[in-house]
C-alpha cells in the first residue's frame, strides 16, 4: 500500500539524511509491525498550505491509497491569515477525497506568542476540518518534540533524528488506525 506524506520541512527531514526523515522512519516502524506499506516523502522545506495545493496533483500519484497531510506550520510561522490556511487545507482534502484518497490530518498548533485570537483561529483549523470531512486527526505533529532542545536541531524548530523517532513513536497508533481504515478493517 502506498501512502504519501505531504508536508513541509518537518516531513522532508530538514537537516537530516533521507533515511532519518519522518516518512522513512515511519515506514520502517510500520513494516516492523507487519504492515506492507511504502511512504513517499512529498515534503518540501518552506512549503505553505498553498504550496502544497499547487503541487498536489504531481505529489500524490494515482496509486496512492492515503495521504498524511502535514501542512500549515509555515503559514503560522509567517503569520498568514488562518482563514486562508483553513480554505487551502479544505481544498486539498476535498480534492484528495474526490480521487478516493483517504487523508490522515496531522495538525499543528500556533505559537503562543502570536496572541490569543490568532491562536484560537489557527488551532481550530485541524479539528474542524477533521470533523467536517470525517478524517482521522493526529492533533499535533510535533507532539513530544516541540520545545525539547535535545530533540531538535540547533534552530530549535526542526527535529533531529531522535526527535523524528519520538514523533513516529507517538503518532504510530494513529497511523495504524488510519491503515485499518484504508484496509476496511
Amino acid at each position: 500500500m502506498t501512502l504519501v506524506a505531504l508536508g513541509d520541512s518537518l516531513t522532508a527531514g530538514y537537516g537530516l539524511p533521507g533515511n532519518a526523515a519522518l516518512p522513512a522512519v515511519l515506514e520502517r516502524a510500520l513494516k516492523e509491525r507487519g504492515h506492507d506499506v511504502e511512504i513517499v516523502n512529498a515534503g518540501v522545506s518552506g512549503d505553505t498550505a498553498a504550496g502544497g495545493l499547487e503541487r498536489l496533483d504531481w505529489s500524490v500519484p494515482e496509486n496512492a491509497r492515503g495521504v498524511i497531510l502535514a501542512l500549515g506550520a509555515n503559514d503560522m510561522l509567517r503569520g498568514l491569515d488562518p482563514a486562508q490556511t483553513r480554505r487551502t487545507l479544505d481544498t486539498i482534502v476535498t480534492r484528495l477525497k474526490a480521487r478516493n484518497v483517504e487523508v490522515l490530518l496531522a495538525g499543528m498548533y500556533a505559537s503562543r506568542n502570536l496572541g490569543p485570537d490568532y491562536v484560537a483561529r489557527f488551532d481550530s483549523i485541524y479539528p474542524d476540518l477533521a470533523k467536517k470531512h470525517g478524517l482521522i486527526l493526529y492533533p499535533f505533529y510535533l507532539d513530544g518534540v516541540a520545545g525539547q532542545r535535545n530533540l531538535n536541531l540547533p534552530d530549535g524548530i526542526h527535529p533531529n533524528a531522535e526527535g523524528v523517532r519520538t514523533m513516529v513513536e507517538r503518532m504510530l497508533p494513529t497511523v495504524e488506525t488510519f491503515l485499518a481504515r484504508l484496509k476496511g478493517v
